[in-house]
Formats: structure tokens, sequence, C-alpha cells
């Protein structure tokens, strides 16, 4: 990653600070003890490697920064990784995926970082869980902007979408899918990928407003989203990024661990891989900054509380 070496850490947060995205960087932790939170909310400071991109000219430039997160005003949303899914390289897709997630959001969990596991239309199989009464019970908030059923693409906001994703082929109901024969639509496992372990203090929920209440009352306005697909649910839906954003929270897409429903026989004939990435500088681009699951597996030393002897 380049960096200017003159720069400090300190001044690459204040340059960061007034980036495009308009994002920000979090406050020094400091407890709270009138606080509402559920979750404890410890010291300790992530160093988030992020990738964005600026216009410049007729094209794009990468520009790549260190912004400080503190843990505790931090969550990730997954998205959608459910046991099954129609499109079966899909399915493939996410189960190759689904362990290193875990290993991510348990290491993230583990320093204080709020992890909310968001199934959409596979959240009843929670309901008798502590995980969904935790969301239920939240403190109701107002949000500044109406949360949406689904946040489409935003013609004022962001340029033209980058590869073609609504065909559907055969009796296939799901678009985008790279099946050499795509199979009718039937109902699938919707519960979370038993890869992904759902424990502690997480929360399950696909509402918006219940995870903005859960948000709110846990102090957490930095939102990782990670999941899938890139192109659908975790831009559109009522707790992904374009939500996100509308509601004013500090937003990044963690890009290695999220996924495409792309067939590479639609415009513009690329790789599926190509095909994320593709879907993936768009985000940068209009959207938010993305991030590799690593930035959130450690703290930075010394940022995490008292020393020991």
């Amino acid at each position: 990653m380049n960096r200017i070496p003159s720069l400090t850490r300190r001044e690459l947060l204040v340059a960061a600070s007034g980036a495009a995205v308009g994002l920000t960087v979090s406050s020094t932790f400091a407890a709270d003890e009138k606080s509402s939170r559920t979750i404890p909310a410890v010291p300790g400071k992530l160093a988030i490697d992020w990738r964005r991109r600026e216009k410049d000219g007729d094209g794009y430039r990468v520009i790549e920064e260190v912004v400080e997160w503190n843990a505790s005003e931090t969550a990730i949303i997954i998205c959608d990784m459910w046991a099954d899914h129609p499109c079966k390289l899909a399915a493939m897709r996410a189960a190759r995926m689904a362990p290193r997630m875990n290993e991510v959001i348990s290491l993230a969990r583990d320093h204080g970082v709020a992890i909310i596991h968001a199934p959409s239309s596979g959240v009843k199989h929670y309901e008798d869980t502590p995980y969904r009464a935790r969301m239920k019970q939240a403190a109701k908030s107002v949000p500044p902007v109406p949360i949406q059923s689904w946040c489409y693409l935003n013609r004022e906001h962001e340029g033209p979408w980058p590869i073609v994703d609504d065909v559907a082929r055969g009796k296939a109901k799901v678009t985008g899918c790279d099946d050499p024969n795509p199979r009718p639509h039937k109902a699938t496992d919707r519960h979370q990928h038993p890869a992904i372990e759902i424990i502690g203090y997480d929360g399950v929920s696909d509402k918006g407003q219940e995870i903005y209440n859960f948000l709110e009352q846990e102090g957490r306005d930095n939102v990782v989203l990670m999941g899938v697909h890139t192109n659908m649910c975790v831009l559109g839906r009522p707790f992904g990024i374009r939500q996100q954003k509308y509601l004013g929270k500090h937003v990044v897409l963690c890009r290695d661990l999220t996924d495409a429903l792309y067939d590479p026989r639609d415009k513009p004939h690329v790789s599926h891989a190509r095909g994320l990435e593709l879907v993936v500088e768009h985000i940068e681009k209009y959207w938010c900054p993305s991030i590799l699951g690593a930035s959130l597996t450690r703290v930075i030393g010394g940022t995490a509380g008292p020393r020991g002897a």
C-alpha cells in the first residue's frame, strides 16, 4: 500500500477526515457510565486500511489511506450468508468464504466489535434466541432519513452500472447466475451458513429500523458490510451500504469477504472474478471505501488499555 512517508498517523487521519466520500474518523474512546449500551465499550483502536476512488479528469485515481476506528464504535453486518442459494455456483462461493468470514468476525468480536447477522428471510429461524431478542429490544431511535425497503440505483449520485446482472436464463428467476443451466427458483435453506457462528453479544435481524436502533443504542457509527451479493443485497437492503450512507454512518465494504451475482455470458463479458471487481470499484467511486478483512482482526498496540507489569 502506497503511503507518504513524511506524514504521521495523525496527519493521515486529518487528511482522511476530508475525504470526498464524506467519512470522518471516530472520536477518541471515552467510557460512559450512563450509556444504554449492552455490549461492554472497551478501549482499542483498529487500523483501517481503506481504498477509495476519487474523480481525476476523465477518470478516477485510487487513494489508499489508514484511519483509526475505535473497536467499541464499530459494527459488522453480515448480509445474506445463507446455508444454500438457488444459484449453485453462488452457493459454492459463499461456502468457500464462510470459514474465513467466521475467523475475521471472531477476532473482531474479541476486540469489542459488534456483530450483526442479517440472513434476510431466514431471521424467522432465530426468533426464540437471545440474539434476536437483543435486536428487537434495542431502544427506538428516529432515523434522520426514511429507512427504505430497498435502496435502488441512485442515478443522481452514482454513475452507470458496470455490469449486466438482470438476465435470468431458462426457467430460473435468479438473475446473474453463472450456472451453465440455472435451475428454476425454489425455496432454499435461509439459515445462516453453518460455518459462521452466532454467539455472545451478537444480534440477528434483517430489518433496517431494528438494526439502526441497535447501532444507535450501542454507539456504533462505523459500519462494515460483508456477505452477498455485492451488486444486489449488500448495496440495496434496508441495512445495506446505500441505506447506511443515507443514515450518515461511516461505511466500508469488506471486499475480500463478498461476492457478486454476475454471469460472464452477459456484458461486459469478463470473468466472474473481474465482474465482482468492477462492482467493488463502482462502490469505491460512488459510495464508500473498501477494506480487507485483516483490518478487523487486530488493534493497534498500546490502545487496548492498561499495560501489564
